[in-house]
């Protein structure tokens, strides 16, 4: 081997050295990084600490009906779901950050609007244009993190950053009927979210993103594909089917838990339930960006199918002792969250590096809209099922459901992400 060879090779050897270590040392925790996860954590806050008391103000304000009370609160959902994709396109064409304050600050204002309107039909007004604010800066909110993190440590940096969803949900409904509970008024719950959305806005509005042209969008035509992400169907589908029993469980397990015995422990299921969520994506991101991507999302998958089977049994349990029904119940809730916790990373990036940077939002919104609809649907299915057969077989519907996303996603979903993705 003659000198300019070993130069040639030492070059390159030094070359790949700088790669792995640039790519070892890539910083994930900028300060804008932790600005964005600190305006998501008040955020969902916000939203959190008023979700628990809302029916109550319904009812004792305008005299609702529970009827009544659930449209009111399906309109948020709708709205969110109907503004997702208009939003993805924006994000898509113009720079991101002002689009998210936009929406972040509307999202405050409508909070300012509640204590002020004396009608049903004015604060169902408020109720949509919530949901449209709330749509319109989450999706663009998970789209600029992207923007503002590493390619190497994406599946860590979504992690924690949907962990401070996770926190939120566990401490922000606590904190919402502790001020109800302590005679404060439904007004100073509101006072709260607003200053929290307001600190939150504050945070963010202090980000530095660095501005990326995405003017190649808007001489593209007006298609489908500017709204959904095609790519993104499969993996869509499994989303779909994994948030059908969540969306039942969430919504029907105090129900449930009256039904087999247990009157007084939601508070510590949902608590467990948050910690599991919280602990699992500490180290499924990490997982994720160490190429595990496909075995994150099926074991995450398989660990939800087993705890919803295990859950469709609890009557069976009650008759045999209490206290191994306490225990198995709340095993549920500690690894739901598990199952899930290791899936939300991991689904996120898949649909992200699906995407070329000018589709992220795109990206985004319909891994979103495929979880928004799962979860209206285990809504409807889980209450038509609990009324007609039984909550118990509810669950083993739900068993099945994660089961056939885990059998989607082996069969058809890797295959075509391993041959499409981008990153």
């Amino acid at each position: 081997m003659n000198f300019e060879s070993e130069m040639l090779y030492l070059c390159a050897f030094f070359q790949i050295c700088c790669i792995m270590n640039i790519q070892a040392t890539e910083k994930l925790f900028t300060s804008d990084y932790i600005l964005a996860c600190i305006g998501n954590f008040l955020l969902f806050f916000g939203f959190y600490i008023l979700m628990p008391v809302l029916p109550l103000y319904l009812i004792e304000t305008f005299d609702m009906s529970k009827s009544m009370v659930g449209f009111t609160l399906a309109c948020y959902v709708l709205a969110a779901l109907f503004i997702r994709p208009f939003t993805a396109f924006f994000a898509d064409l113009f720079d991101r950050k002002p689009l998210y304050l936009i929406a972040y600050f509307f999202f405050i204002a409508v909070f300012i609007s509640y204590p002020l309107v004396s009608t049903v039909g004015l604060f169902l007004l408020m109720r949509i244009l919530h949901g449209l604010a709330f749509g319109a800066v989450t999706t663009t909110g998970s789209t600029l993190i992207v923007d503002i993190m590493p390619a190497s440590r994406r599946g860590e940096g979504l992690g924690y950053f949907g962990m401070a969803n996770n926190v939120a949900m566990a401490i922000g409904p606590m904190i919402g009927l502790f001020i109800l509970d302590a005679e404060l008024g439904f007004n100073m719950i509101f006072y709260a979210a607003i200053l929290l959305g307001g600190l939150g806005f504050f945070s963010v509005s202090f980000i530095k993103v660095s501005k990326k042209q995405l003017k190649e969008n808007r001489h593209e035509p007006l298609s489908l594909d500017r709204f959904f992400l095609l790519k993104g169907m499969r993996a869509g589908a499994c989303v779909f089917f994994l948030a059908i029993p969540y969306g039942i469980m969430t919504t029907y397990v105090a129900l449930y838990g009256k039904e087999v015995g247990i009157t007084n422990g939601m508070g510590i299921f949902f608590s467990l339930m948050s910690a599991g969520l919280i602990i699992s994506r500490m180290f499924a991101g990490k997982l994720v960006d160490r190429g595990k991507l496909a075995n994150v999302i099926f074991v995450g998958s398989m660990i939800s199918a087993c705890t919803f089977f295990l859950f469709s049994f609890m009557p069976e349990i009650s008759r045999l002792n209490y206290n191994l029904l306490l225990v198995a119940f709340y095993f549920v809730a500690l690894f739901i969250g598990v199952g899930y916790g290791m899936m939300f990373p991991a689904y996120n990036t898949l649909f992200v590096n699906l995407a070329p940077h000018n589709r992220r939002a795109t990206a985004n919104s319909t891994y979103f809209t495929s979880w928004d609809i799962g979860i209206g649907v285990g809504l409807v299915f889980g209450g038509y099922i609990a009324e007609h057969i039984g909550h118990s077989e509810t669950y083993l519907f739900g068993a099945f459901f994660a089961l056939l996303a885990s059998f989607i996603f082996k069969k058809w979903t890797v295959p075509h992400f391993n041959k499409n993705k981008l990153v």
